[in-house]
């Protein structure tokens, strides 16, 4: 067409383009194409992101573990009172435990586990990469690993903190160790934390790190350590089953940093963390109610509705559905199957001699506290 040529539409209305014009109507069919373009790709990304899961949360994981009838929990092979191989293949020990809660939640049963073992360094590559669905292996929440991790943590089953073993009558205090060497796992919290306590205590100090327990425990053995350095829990563990035995090693009083220790999801599927934090929230708040693995069946017929809905219970003609994904009676599962927080507690930690401490309910003066369950 010309310049300044008639459209007849529909033949009622005529419609004069003019060059510049022609050239506004090109611009804008482009700028619509673009924005098409543009739309697709975002949609294409979204269901990439994180191997198939959505940026926004949707659940796959939860599908998948549903549909696989199984949880493989990342955790550990060798720290008493936390996480032990048995020699039938089983698993043993507080965390492997809280891996049994989140079966026992989701799937009804807490022995729809597999249990992975993965070495310090790996353990969050493995949960980046979907080789396991959720870690529950004493690590610690902290910052940077919320940030660049790929992974959120969730409420924490075990609050912890650093502190120091070594040979008994060797040292009384940390004060007393500067210009030692100080042997810590590799690829955790422990290594810099030593690093800035004897700094901003004054003093010198050379740290040794090792890729594994065995590794730190041969060297402290050869005389290469001075002290060995980790959470707490982990050293009264360790020092149970210490070769020549729990009276050769002494646990210095000083607790220099804060340990956090939770259970981890990758990020992006906001419907699988929460199920899997309100399925350790049943263990708090069972205890609370001082529902137990003996007496839950009792609790059933309870006249307190908070207790019923709790346990799946119908009240006033409905079940509670709160939207997580859960079955209606996941808490009364989690309970019956594997107890609440205070069993699994006394069950694996205080025969090692670990107290509650900050580790009690709230109404004890602890930091254990669960949202209502409405």
């Amino acid at each position: 067409m010309g310049e300044g040529q008639e459209w007849a539409v529909d033949g009622e209305v005529s419609i004069v383009l003019t060059k510049n014009s022609k050239r506004l109507l090109a611009f804008l069919v482009a700028l619509v194409l673009v924005a098409a373009a543009c739309s697709d790709d975002s949609g294409d990304d979204e269901a990439a992101d994180g191997d198939g899961e959505t940026a926004g949360g949707g659940g796959e994981v939860l599908a998948s573990v549903t549909d696989a009838n199984v949880i493989r929990c990342g955790t550990r092979d060798a720290l008493p009172g936390f996480a032990v191989l048995q020699d039938d293949g089983s698993h043993q020990g507080f965390d492997s435990d809280f891996c049994r809660v989140i079966a026992a939640a989701v799937l009804g049963d807490a022995e729809a586990v597999e249990h992975v073992d993965l070495e310090t360094d790996d353990r969050f590559t493995a949960l980046q990469s979907g080789e396991v669905d959720v870690l529950v292996r004493n690590t610690t929440w902290t910052a940077s690993r919320d940030g660049v991790e790929g992974a959120t943590f969730l409420q924490p089953n075990f609050y912890d903190g650093q502190g120091m073993m070594v040979a008994a009558g060797s040292y009384e205090s940390v004060d007393d160790m500067g210009g030692t060497v100080i042997c810590v796992a590799s690829g955790t919290t422990t290594e810099g934390n030593v690093a800035s306590e004897f700094s901003r205590r004054g003093l010198e100090v050379e740290v040794l790190s090792f890729e594994n327990t065995d590794l730190i425990q041969e060297a402290f053995i050869g005389g290469r350590c001075d002290g060995w350095s980790a959470d707490r829990s982990q050293l009264t563990g360790l020092r149970s089953a210490f070769p020549d035995g729990p009276d050769s090693l002494t646990i210095l009083p000083a607790t220099f940093s804060k340990e956090p220790l939770a259970p981890a999801v990758r990020d992006g599927d906001a419907a699988w963390a929460a199920a899997v934090e309100w399925a350790v929230f049943a263990t708090i708040q069972a205890e609370e109610w001082g529902i137990t693995s003996e007496n839950v069946d009792s609790f059933l017929e309870s006249d307190d509705p908070n207790i019923q809905r709790f346990l799946g219970v119908e009240v006033d003609g409905a079940v509670l559905d709160p939207g997580l994904g859960l079955p209606a009676d996941y808490a009364y599962q989690v309970v019956k199957q594997v107890g609440n927080y205070g069993e699994i507690f006394d069950r694996h930690l205080t025969p090692l001699g670990l107290e509650r401490g900050v580790n009690s309910l709230w109404l004890d003066g602890g930091l254990l506290y669960a949202p209502p369950y409405k």
